[in-house]
């Protein structure tokens, strides 16, 4: 098995709890596996969601990810992992976490779970190349070749290099024939341009609840709600990193991207109007900061108003024209996105191997017999909230399945 993450350890703990008869040999890069275990979530580790569906994630075919999902329920991951000491707790948006409130605990248990099941793991131990098929692979290390009847490939995506995921797994799933989705960032902070002004920046540490909406070629790609930070860079926050991966994926493929923001989640632009106006005839001395106040942040408020030039005056007596470009503003701001922040700051990517190359039921290639792919490795992200985890340890489930049934 290669790659000692969230999926490549969840791997060797299954098949070494259903295959007690096989050798496990898992590989890493690193000299301390699970990185990007120990800072997910904040250093908590948001482990899997309360409610987890297909819909859930975007990348490869819908029918394939519900399938894979269908092998690991939720609840079986709860058991899971209160059965290896580290019982979860519920938090608002279904997100699951260590009571511990610590993402060590879950990577230690994780390790304790492999020594416990006879897997054996060997850290700084980089794979460089992979050659054969099944029940005769060679696996190619920096400190030599080492011999397989089966190989798992466990080794991440491109998101946050600097804990070992630099996308050698897909390179050599690429080698090995397999179809690469070419990859961007996923769950990523979006950069805003100096053309936007210091919007953005004068706003900075400012969150709330909003919709973004992604157009490509002059069409609404895709509508999304959830809270939105802004920061001295652009915005962040959980509604801007789901977001993230649909804009660079427009962006990859030519498609012109653009983004804008409703501060009134679920209004129209009549809608924002109509309270506009009814605002003016309740408070008919009352200027327009200071009702928008009364709907957004004071800080938001005074920033948009100031912005269509309307910081101090009464909102009884703003011209109708005036009026009507607060009301689209507030529903339709656009954002001067130049790009995501980058891999450096992603939590995962989108792209990897396609998954009509794998079967669903064992993650075993169709392309290369007795190689398995898991995890990130394959062209499916999740929004935030524990999903990628969630698909890590499911997709684990179904490759030790497979390894049992092939082995």
């Amino acid at each position: 098995m290669i790659g000692a993450g969230a999926a490549g350890l969840a791997t060797a703990i299954f098949t070494g709890r259903s295959s007690p008869h096989l050798k496990v040999l898992l590989l890493d890069g690193a000299r301390r596996p699970g990185a990007k275990i120990l800072i997910s979530g904040g250093g908590r580790c948001n482990v899997t969601n309360s409610s987890v569906s297909e819909r859930d994630f975007w990348g490869g075919r819908s029918t394939i990810v519900r399938h894979v999902l269908s092998g690991l329920p939720v609840a079986e991951t709860v058991a899971f992992f209160g059965e290896v000491g580290v019982p979860l707790h519920e938090e608002p948006g279904g997100k699951l976490f260590p009571d511990s409130n610590r993402a060590r605990d879950v990577l230690e248990a994780l390790l304790r779970e492999v020594e416990r099941v006879h897997a054996h793991l060997l850290t700084a131990h980089r794979v460089v190349g992979i050659s054969g098929a099944r029940g005769g692979f060679t696996v190619d290390t920096l400190q030599g070749s080492i011999a397989a009847r089966a190989v798992v490939l466990a080794a991440g995506g491109q998101s946050l290099p600097r804990t070992g995921s630099d996308g050698a797994g897909v390179q050599l799933a690429q080698r090995l024939g397999h179809t690469i989705v070419e990859t961007t960032p996923a769950l990523a902070p979006l950069r805003i341009g100096r053309a936007d002004g210091s919007f953005h920046e004068r706003l900075s540490g400012v969150a709330h609840d909003a919709d973004l909406t992604v157009w490509a070629d002059r069409q609404v790609l895709i509508r999304l709600r959830g809270s939105l930070l802004w920061t001295h860079f652009g915005v962040s926050g959980p509604l801007a990193l789901n977001a993230s991966r649909h804009w660079a994926r427009a962006a990859l493929e030519g498609r012109a991207p653009r983004m804008t923001v409703s501060f009134c989640p679920g209004l129209r632009f009549d809608d924002a109007d109509a309270r506009l106006v009814a605002a003016a005839r309740e408070r008919p001395r009352a200027a327009a900061p200071t009702v928008l106040a009364a709907w957004l942040p004071a800080s938001v408020a005074a920033a948009l108003a100031s912005e269509i030039g309307l910081p101090d005056v009464a909102l009884a007596q703003v011209p109708r024209d005036d009026r009507r470009r607060l009301s689209h503003a507030l529903v339709e701001w656009p954002l001067a996105v130049e790009d995501t922040r980058g891999y450096n700051y992603a939590e995962a990517t989108a792209g990897g191997v396609t998954l009509g190359e794998i079967d669903p039921s064992t993650m075993e290639s169709r392309v290369c017999p007795g190689l398995f792919l898991v995890g990130e490795v394959l062209d499916v992200d999740g929004r935030i909230g524990g999903y990628n985890f969630q698909w890590a340890w499911a997709s684990a489930r179904a490759a030790a399945r497979g390894l049992a049934t092939t082995l």
